[in-house]
């Protein structure tokens, strides 16, 4: 009964552990940083995945060699990366960088990507081979 008791315990800090590095991007190559990146993005909050995303690419950007960027951004959580985020735009935008000189400050620089992510999914037109397509899944609902 004892040794069921410590193979129990050992068996939820496995699962606990695992389950807190779902939110902290994997740094360990190019591939599992996006991958991580992505998975994250989509269960982040409407309001706070183009923070992340501005804030994720805005230091790749700032990083460009390979090694020093996935140490940086290794075991970030979407929290620590929009910090470093909004500190490096405020770091581009006191050296002048032209870019940031049309935002008072992050949040605006937000709310005008936002709105501009909006505005692109509104312009999205169908696909004219999808209007085609004889087995579309698309159902008319008639007569009500």
């Amino acid at each position: 009964m004892k040794k069921l008791s410590v193979v129990l315990v050992l068996a939820i800090c496995v699962v606990l552990t695992g389950c807190n590095k779902g939110q902290q991007i994997n740094g360990s190559s190019l591939k599992t940083v996006n991958r991580s990146m992505t998975s994250i993005k989509e269960r982040l909050p409407l309001d706070q995945r183009i923070e992340y995303e501005v804030s994720f690419w805005t230091l790749r950007d700032d990083i460009r060699n390979n090694k020093d960027f996935l140490d940086a951004v290794d075991g970030k959580t979407p929290e620590q990366l929009i910090e470093v985020g909004k500190e490096l735009f405020l770091k581009r935008k006191a050296a002048g960088v032209k870019e940031y000189e049309q935002f008072n400050n992050w949040d605006q620089m937000i709310a005008q990507y936002t709105q501009e992510r909006i505005d692109q999914n509104r312009k999205k037109t169908p696909d004219d081979r999808d209007k085609k397509n004889p087995h579309s899944v698309t159902y008319k609902l008639s007569g009500m």
